[in-house]
């Protein structure tokens, strides 16, 4: 492997491009006419316009994605996250046209991306379940069975889904009919598929996610735990690592997790997501397969490099083990809630800080993508610690031009339950946004 297209755009465009650099590896740059002033397309050794702005006229479009590879002599692909870096025609694709696909296999993707497949693979290695569907339900009568049989409430979800799209909370009996058909609607509107199905609703648990990497020798790495339980509308705001939940429980999590990776003889990086109710009581939601957008606190705290460790692992090196996983760290993601060009900036740094973005001053941010324009990222030897930087951090950064929520984090941050760590996945939508209007 010595040159990798990397098909997407913004922050982690840019990571992914350094962690090439210090590997040695030529980069190539995708991107849409909107993004033609972007700092990875700056950064990178070579460019190549894709499409327009739309993303399914250029970070969508594998035929011109792969028609960069080809027109530039790449002989690797990392897909990033986001965009098509879950699609398994895309990594099979790939590798017909004779690229190394940094991710697992194409079979894998689509056996993971397919929710109710996940689960049922998952619990036949035994990763634990939330009770739910026996299979995928098309119908209002087949919901109405098994609702009866889990108990409520449930939660509806697309079998095709992600991003919070195609879920909707299920209450009681009479909700049923007008909540399953609006999830439906939207599920076949965003994915192409109406596929559903059921799981019971734990109230008010702990979002906790398990870092992993699959070696091409068949070990599983199971690198660390992450709470991701600060959301709105099932999209992460905060992340912190290590997580609050009782060592036992940690433990199985993170043993369950490595043996789930090597069960299905998984290669590269992924993550496996829990829903924690208490000690003991953990249950599988999903495996993403790729590199999450959070990956920063989990490197800080495991010493693992893990978009490097990706494009070792795709290049059939073993990365080097880790030290012992020691401190904390907090993630804050910077969300803009405007286009514009940014007329003023300043990024915190030094003293346990880290930030990933693709800001620069003068920066035109397009209104055609996700918000996420930053990620602020504070170190310490324990939590303490680390939320004292993250508070100075947030209130030292200043990005003019755009509006943020940079002052809804600062808010949340100084909480007295997130001071506390004491929280669950419902906090911020029950305490904190009906006075807010900046998400």
């Amino acid at each position: 492997m010595e040159k990798v297209l990397i098909a997407n755009r913004g922050e982690i465009a840019v990571r992914i491009i350094r962690a090439c650099q210090e590997l040695g590896l030529s980069t190539v740059a995708v991107y849409s006419t909107a993004d033609k002033d972007a700092l990875h397309v700056k950064l990178a050794d070579e460019a190549v316009c894709i499409g327009s702005a739309s993303p399914i006229k250029s970070y969508l479009n594998i035929d011109n994605l792969l028609g960069a590879a080809q027109i530039t002599g790449a002989d690797a692909v990392h897909p990033g996250y986001g965009f098509l870096s879950e699609n398994a025609e895309f990594a099979e694709r790939c590798l017909k046209a004779g690229l190394t696909f940094i991710g697992p296999k194409p079979e894998t993707i689509s056996l993971l991306g397919d929710k109710e497949r996940a689960r049922e693979t998952l619990k036949a290695v035994g990763v634990p379940v939330t009770p739910g569907s026996d299979g995928k339900i098309t119908t209002l009568a087949e919901a109405r069975t098994d609702a009866e049989k889990i108990g409520y409430p449930v939660m509806v979800k697309a079998v095709a889904g992600g991003g919070g799209k195609g879920m909707r909370l299920i209450q009681t009996p009479d909700q049923l009919e007008e909540l399953f058909t609006l999830a439906q609607n939207e599920a076949a509107q965003a994915f192409g598929s109406n596929e559903m199905y059921l799981e019971k609703f734990i109230d008010r648990p702990r979002h906790i996610e398990v870092q992993v990497l699959g070696l091409k020798d068949g070990t599983g790495v199971a690198v660390g735990e992450r709470d991701c339980s600060l959301q709105i509308h099932h999209q992460k705001v905060i992340e912190e690592a290590p997580s609050s939940i009782d060592p036992a429980t940690r433990d199985k999590m993170l043993s369950v997790s490595k043996r789930a990776v090597e069960e299905l003889h998984y290669t590269g990086a992924g993550t496996l997501e829990f829903l924690y109710a208490g000690p003991n009581q953990f249950y599988f939601m999903e495996m993403n397969t790729r590199i999450q957008v959070e990956h920063p606190i989990t490197e800080l705290t495991s010493g693992w490099d893990l978009v490097k460790a990706q494009l070792l692992i795709a290049d059939g090196k073993v990365p080097s083990a880790a030290p012992t996983a020691n401190g904390y760290a907090i993630e804050c993601r910077i969300n803009a809630s405007s286009a514009g060009q940014i007329t003023g900036l300043h990024l915190p740094g030094g003293n346990g800080i880290r930030v990933d973005t693709a800001l620069y001053q003068g920066y035109k941010v397009p209104p055609n993508y996700d918000a996420m324009i930053a990620k602020i990222i504070s170190y310490g030897p324990n939590r303490q610690t680390a939320v004292q930087k993250m508070l100075v951090a947030i209130n030292e950064t200043v990005i003019t031009g755009i509006e943020t929520n940079l002052d809804f984090l600062n808010r949340l941050l100084r909480t007295n339950q997130f001071q506390q760590n004491q929280f669950d996945i419902e906090f911020i939508e029950r305490e904190l946004l009906p006075q807010s209007d900046s998400q």
